[in-house]
Parts: C-alpha cells; sequence; structure tokens
C-alpha cells in the first residue's frame, strides 16, 4: 500500500443552494397576512487549506470525491434554511493546484493560505422576498442554484532549499541522515529511496533544509527507473548538488560519466513555468555543487583525487565527503549555507510585486448578455449566454406558470427580446438559454410583460394559460377585428330600430294602455253615483 502520494485527481463539487419557500402567512384576525416564505441557505464551498501538519496527499489518493453541504431549504413564518457546511481540505506546504487542462490555478506554499475549489451554489429566494407594489402575493420561489463541480489536480512541490540528485546507490540518503536528523530508508541495494527526503540542515547562522530524490538513471525522460517525475520536487530549490559515487564496483560506470548523464536528465526536465511568477529558473541553470561521496574507500579517495582537477577545470565546486566517516560534510554544509543566503537575500531585496488594482466600469451600452445565431437542421438558432439568463434559467421552476412568467418578464426587461428583433428572429424559431445542456424553446414574442396583467390566482399566468395553441399576431388582429365588426353592425341594427320608430311606438303604446285603464276605472265609478 502506497505511504506518499504527490500527485492526485481531485474531484470537489460545492453545496446546493436551497430552495426558496412559497407561504401565506394564516394568523387569528389577520386575514390578509401576506407571503412569508423563507430564503434558502447557500450550499458550502469546497476550500484548500495549507497545513504544516500534513505531508503528503494520500488521503485524497483512496477517497477522490470529496462534496460540501447542502443549503437548507426555505421555510414558512420567514424562516430562511440553513447554510451549507463548508468543508476544508487539508494539504501540504507546497501542493500546486491545476485545473484539467493542466493550468495552474494556485500555489499554496504559506501556511493557512486558502483557495476555494469549488464554490457552493446560491440559496433561492423565498415568496416574501419576491412581493412587490405590483405583485403582492407571489405563488411560486426561486430555486437554488446547484453547486460548482470541478476535477482539478494537486501535485506536491516540496519547499527544499538545496537538492540532492544523483545515481541510485550514490549516498544520497546516508549523506541526508548523516548532514540531519532525518532517518530515511538506507540499504545496499538501488532504488532503495522511493519518495522523497526532506532534512534540515544548520550551518551557521543559516538553517535550510534538503531533499533527497530517488536515483536517477540514463533513460529517465523515456520513463526508466522510476522515471523523473520525483524531480518537479527540485523545482523550488535554489541549488543542485551532484552526489557522485566514487565507490562504485561497476566497471562501466564512473564520476565524470554519472555527472553527463545526470546533467542530460536535467536538460530533458520541462520546469513548470506556471507559477513563480514566470521567473522560475532552469534546473542545468542553477548553482551547482559537486559532493565526491564515499571517500572513506580508498579506492574512492584515489579516484575523488583523480577526478577533482577535471571538474573544477568545468568550473564546478567541488567538495570531498564520506557520510560513513562525517569527512568534509561540515564544509559542505557551509557551502549550501552561502548558496541558500544569496538566494534569501536577492528575494529580500526584490521588491514584492503587486498587481495593480484595474478597474473596469461598466460600459454603458454592456448589456450583460450575448446572442450567437446558430444553424441546426438548416433552420436558425439563437443562443443567448451571459451570467444573469443562465443563473435565472436554473433559478426557475418550469412547473409553476406564474415563476415562467416571471422569467419572461425579467428577460424581456434585460433586453433579450429586443436583441432577438434585431438579430433577425422570427415567431417559432429556436432559443436557447445557456451552453449544451440550456434550456430550449420556441421563441413567441407575443407574450406582454408586466406584472400588472397577472390577474390569475397564485401559481398561474394567463398570459401562459394552457388554453390550447397560443394565437399569432395576425389571428390576433383578424379577432381584434370581427370584434370591431360585430360591435358596429349591433349599434347598427339599434339605430335602425330608433329611427323606424320601434323604441317610441313601444313607450307611447304603454303609455295609452295605462290611461285607458285609469279612464276604465273612473268610468265604472261616474255610473256608480248616477244610479
Amino acid at each position: 500500500m502506497a505511504s506518499f502520494v504527490d500527485r492526485v485527481v481531485l474531484h470537489v463539487s460545492g453545496g446546493n443552494g436551497g430552495h426558496g419557500c412559497v407561504s401565506v402567512k394564516r394568523e387569528k384576525f389577520k386575514p390578509l397576512g401576506g407571503p412569508d416564505g423563507g430564503n434558502g441557505g447557500n450550499g458550502g464551498d469546497v476550500i484548500l487549506r495549507v497545513d504544516t501538519q500534513v505531508t503528503t496527499l494520500l488521503e485524497y489518493h483512496h477517497s477522490p470525491h470529496r462534496h460540501a453541504g447542502n443549503g437548507g431549504p426555505g421555510m414558512g413564518d420567514w424562516r430562511g434554511g440553513k447554510a451549507g457546511e463548508t468543508l476544508v481540505l487539508s494539504v501540504p506546504e507546497g501542493t500546486v493546484v491545476k485545473d484539467r487542462d493542466g493550468n495552474v490555478v494556485a500555489d499554496l506554499v504559506e501556511p493557512g493560505t486558502e483557495y476555494v475549489a469549488a464554490a457552493g451554489g446560491q440559496g433561492g429566494l423565498g415568496n416574501s422576498a419576491l412581493a412587490s407594489a405590483r405583485r403582492k402575493a407571489p405563488g411560486f420561489a426561486l430555486l437554488g442554484i446547484e453547486g460548482e463541480q470541478r476535477d482539478i489536480i494537486l501535485e506536491l512541490k516540496s519547499i527544499a532549499d538545496v537538492a540532492l540528485v544523483g545515481f541510485p546507490s550514490a549516498g544520497k540518503s546516508s549523506l541526508i541522515a548523516a548532514m540531519s536528523a532525518a532517518r530515511p530508508k538506507i540499504a545496499d541495494y538501488p532504488f532503495t529511496t522511493l519518495v522523497p527526503n526532506l532534512g534540515v540542515v544548520q550551518a551557521g547562522d543559516v538553517r535550510f533544509t534538503i531533499a533527497d530524490v530517488p536515483g536517477l538513471i540514463e533513460g529517465a525522460s523515456e520513463g526508466k527507473g522510476l522515471g523523473h517525475n520525483f524531480l518537479r520536487h527540485v523545482e523550488r530549490c535554489a541549488a543542485i548538488v551532484h552526489v557522485l559515487d566514487c565507490g562504485s564496483l561497476e566497471s562501466d560506470r564512473d564520476p565524470l560519466s554519472d555527472l553527463a548523464i545526470i546533467e542530460g536528465e536535467l536538460d530533458r526536465y520541462a520546469v513548470d513555468m506556471a507559477y513563480g511568477d514566470g521567473e522560475v529558473v532552469p534546473l542545468n541553470e542553477r548553482p551547482r555543487i559537486i559532493a565526491l561521496n564515499k571517500v572513506d574507500l580508498p579506492d574512492g579517495k584515489d579516484m575523488a583525487e583523480f577526478v577533482r582537477p577535471d571538474l573544477e577545470e568545468r568550473g564546478y565546486r567541488v567538495f570531498e565527503v564520506s557520510a560513513t566517516s562525517h569527512e568534509g560534510l561540515r564544509t559542505l554544509g557551509f557551502a549550501m549555507a552561502e548558496i541558500v543566503q544569496e538566494a534569501r537575500d536577492r528575494i529580500a531585496v526584490a521588491p514584492p510585486k503587486v498587481a495593480p488594482v484595474v478597474l473596469r466600469p461598466r460600459a454603458v451600452n454592456e448589456t450583460g448578455f450575448i446572442i450567437r445565431r446558430e444553424e441546426r437542421n438548416l433552420e436558425p438558432l439563437f443562443r443567448v449566454l451571459g451570467e444573469k439568463p443562465e443563473r435565472w434559467v436554473k433559478q426557475t421552476d418550469f412547473e409553476n406558470e406564474e415563476a415562467i412568467g416571471y422569467l419572461a418578464d425579467r428577460l424581456n426587461k434585460l433586453g433579450v427580446e429586443t436583441e432577438l428583433f434585431k438579430m433577425g428572429a422570427k415567431p417559432g424559431d429556436t432559443v436557447v438559454i445557456g451552453d449544451d445542456g440550456g434550456v430550449v424553446f420556441d421563441w413567441e414574442p407575443t407574450m406582454a410583460a408586466g406584472a400588472e396583467l397577472l390577474a390569475s390566482p397564485r401559481g398561474t399566468d394567463i398570459r401562459i394559460a394552457d388554453t390550447g395553441a397560443r394565437p399569432t399576431r395576425a389571428q390576433k388582429r383578424e379577432e381584434q377585428q370581427e370584434r370591431r365588426d360585430a360591435k358596429a353592425a349591433a349599434r347598427a341594427e339599434l339605430e335602425a330600430e330608433r329611427k323606424a320608430g320601434v323604441w317610441t311606438e313601444s313607450a307611447q303604446a304603454r303609455h295609452q294602455e295605462k290611461l285607458g285603464a285609469v279612464e276604465r276605472d273612473f268610468g265604472a265609478w261616474g255610473d256608480e253615483d248616477e244610479e
């Protein structure tokens, strides 16, 4: 089972936002309590945080899928949903975060440094937050947005000042054990070191860290041996120490040929230039020191004295050392400290680079969205792209007619319908909001916008009520003209009746009839008096 992992692919997802609540206040003696639906809670974030107690990415190798807590739904009586729990993932110092394309998005070096790997989704608004002077009691609420989902690559690049490189069994692990308190595995066979080892060295007033990486062989850049993937742990080092084996028992090897092979492998290694403010120096251009190891052996001492003049002629600083007898280690340690201190002084003298603050005010004619015309099956398709339209679509409950009408109002107010007219869109054309996987609908620009027209019950919208096929503008004009003709005909008929005296004769007849009834009554009373 692996105990050290320095590269993992992590699948992270933020928490989903909670849905808003649709509720109406119901209380005794308050018949018009109004909407009281609360907002949904925001989803939790996934945060990477540098922890000095963590030294490997092994935990994420076994559990690569991480999800933050979801936000709670809103409730009645203006109660908001709980916020999702933030998930904090501890990573070692020197962790580099890359996206799926290999681009560096964060370099986590200092303890406590944080990076939001996946943001949580926004909670939806309840109907109380959507109420206005015109829409007094909304029958819908906004949905919560799903959290961000990302696949990121974590690479651990050890933070060391000096790196020890060389062939397997050259004595690198013995050297780091002799110069520091580190206790790496040491054995008399090649490739004993399978993971990088770090040790802290004190040389006078300078304290620095040295790294022992697994051995390199010829062809490591092509994948032979352990390859040269572990050289990523050398990228942050200020100096490189070539540990050459002067006591090798192999007849086809000598310190000069070993140095040439290792230098060739360093030349073939491509340093990641995407971090470090673009000032990362290639490995073959950094200060280098030669450590001729195993001089405690008789053959090793003779070999060191034989190759030392040649190495010094090439400009290298050469030190004869022995990890067993500790010969020359103090001098080597002070030479390393000198180079490290010079590198630290350059960093201290150099002014810190502060990115200038750039203020980009919103342009007057900026709409916040774009519409792209495409072709699908020889028919036009209009794709609406923008942060607001795409977010609004995700928040809309398409099973609620009033929510759909509210979306139409927002898009119309943003200017989407006007821009579609300008681009030549016609009724019935396909409109997509968002990229692949967006909402597709047939555009019909007959829907009037404005909450003052919403006279239907809560949760419905008279503009999109299910009354069959929606009439086109031409059909509406024909219906309106028919109503006008019918009214004109009715008025003409009434006018003709009035001119013909139908209304007058009827009134006179009723009047005469009433007078006749009165005369008959008075005539009967007169006859009785005469008798």
